[in-house]
């Protein structure tokens, strides 16, 4: 295994006593990254939520609101490489916690100066273009920082489970916002809801620095037998700086990833799934105000559903992927669920945009960005598979992409929506999971990008024409 022994700062007097069993000390992370996962989404979706009565009080109008949520997109596309590299450089830790504490400081000042400190419809619209937009570049980091320290922290060929756990978390983040931000807004009012979420951040990043570690060698509970299980399969090049031969030139990682057909066709495939991502995120709340006829608050409660079924069934399809590639091998077990759950995405949108009755609107609405959910985990398993070790900076690769297609999709939901109504705008959705979907008939994700001097190595082929895999995949 790529694992060597620990230092022995690394086995000082917290470390436990040997035996044949391993710690569950991977599971104690994941469920910390969980509980940031479950931040990031309070903190990113409170705005499409207290939108109505932010835009009543500062005289915003729709199509400026959209300007608005995509600003936050821009700089989460943007910044999602950078921070990627980031993660690679400096370590989960230390990373992460400052994200956190960035995200409470931009809530805060979110409810601060628009309105208060600045006013006047351009300025205060330019100073929530501002906010929204730094507060994107703050978040940016953290799934591809999460997706590193999966690919740290657990064995290789069982990323996708606890990816797609991590996406639960960001599921009921998104369940618990909307009921939640539209009580408080009704209590406390707009700038008391932000005001009020900025402690749950404050105690996470708290949390975060405590507990969490770069790697299962550095703490202090792991046993030599979960690090030996979690490095399994995965080569003595693992433990290698992330760098080709000494003295050889070489382009940047980045570069060459860039020229990896496989992280490229994942990337698109992760565009065109988030364009139907980000209708809800922005938009299925104001929809149900503007079209289903709720009330605030009960809209608040309705808008959680699809929340709350995509948290369970991203855990499903994580759990779903895995066994496939225990199975089928990474190819297949990645492909099938993207392949199957994609076009379905785009099936039920459409019959939830058209049906006459409410409930089963609702209904078919919620199992469309369900089965979103259900998929997510093998963007980012297959993303592992094909960079093995550069994982951080081949997830910031695919979440650029992906986030691009809410860059894309904030901004021109409102605009369609004027040209061809609800149904035509939703329709574009549609369209898009389709095609998120055929892309992967093109991923091979079992064909392993190598850093070397002049770019991605090839894979080697059998006579059969199919690629030799990275590693063998640990059940």
């Amino acid at each position: 295994m790529g694992y060597g022994p620990r230092s022995d700062q690394e086995t000082m007097t917290h470390a436990p006593m040997s035996t044949d069993r391993p710690t569950n000390v991977r599971w104690q992370i994941l469920g910390l990254l969980f509980g940031l996962s479950f931040i990031s989404y309070v903190v990113a979706l409170n705005m499409s939520i207290a939108a109505p009565f932010l835009a009543e009080e500062l005289g915003i109008s729709n199509v400026q609101m959209g300007w608005i949520f995509s600003a936050m997109l821009w700089g989460y596309s943007l910044f999602q490489l950078p921070g990627g590299i980031w993660g690679q450089r400096a370590g989960a830790r230390r990373v992460l916690t400052i994200l956190v504490v960035a995200w409470s400081v931009l809530t805060a000042l979110t409810a601060l100066i628009p309105g208060a400190v600045v006013t006047g419809n351009l300025a205060v619209f330019a100073t929530l273009l501002i906010i929204r937009f730094v507060l994107g570049a703050a978040r940016a980091p953290f799934y591809p920082v999460m997706g590193g320290a999966i690919e740290r922290w657990f064995p290789v060929g069982r990323w996708a489970l606890p990816q797609g756990l991590g996406s639960t978390g960001l599921g009921l983040g998104g369940a618990v916002t909307p009921p939640l931000v539209a009580w408080l807004m009704l209590e406390i009012g707009w700038r008391g809801a932000f005001y009020a979420i900025v402690p749950l951040g404050l105690l996470g990043a708290w949390i975060w620095w405590r507990l969490g570690r770069d790697d299962p060698r550095q703490h202090w509970a792991t046993n030599p037998a979960e690090i030996a299980l979690i490095g399994a399969g995965r080569g003595d090049s693992e433990d290698a700086p992330d760098r080709a031969d000494p003295g050889q030139p070489q382009p940047a990682l980045w570069k060459q990833m860039l020229r990896d057909r496989n992280i490229l066709l994942l990337t698109l495939s992760y565009f065109s799934m988030n364009y139907v991502f980000y209708f809800f995120f922005n938009w299925f709340y104001i929809y149900l105000l503007e079209v289903r006829g709720f009330g605030m608050l009960q809209a608040g409660f309705v808008a959680s559903l699809p929340w709350l079924a995509g948290a369970l069934m991203a855990s499903v399809g994580g759990e779903v992927c895995d066994r496939l590639c225990g199975k089928l091998g990474p190819l297949q077990g990645c492909r099938l669920p993207s392949l199957v759950g994609l076009p379905l995405v785009g099936v039920f949108l459409m019959l939830g945009i058209l049906a006459d009755s409410t409930p089963w609107a609702i209904i078919l609405l919620t199992i469309s960005f369900s089965l979103t959910q259900f998929t997510e985990g093998t963007f980012w398993a297959g993303a592992s598979f094909v960079a093995g070790k550069h994982t951080y900076t081949a997830t910031g690769i695919l979440n650029t992409g992906g986030n691009l297609g809410g860059v894309v999709s904030s901004p021109l939901i409102p605009i369609f929506v004027g040209w061809f109504g609800w149904t035509g705008a939703v329709g574009t959705g549609a369209i898009m999971a389709v095609v998120s979907g055929l892309l992967w008939l093109g991923i091979r994700v079992d064909e392993p990008f190598e850093q070397t001097p002049t770019g991605p190595r090839q894979p080697c082929h059998g006579r059969d024409g199919d690629s030799q895999e990275r590693s063998t995949v640990s059940s």
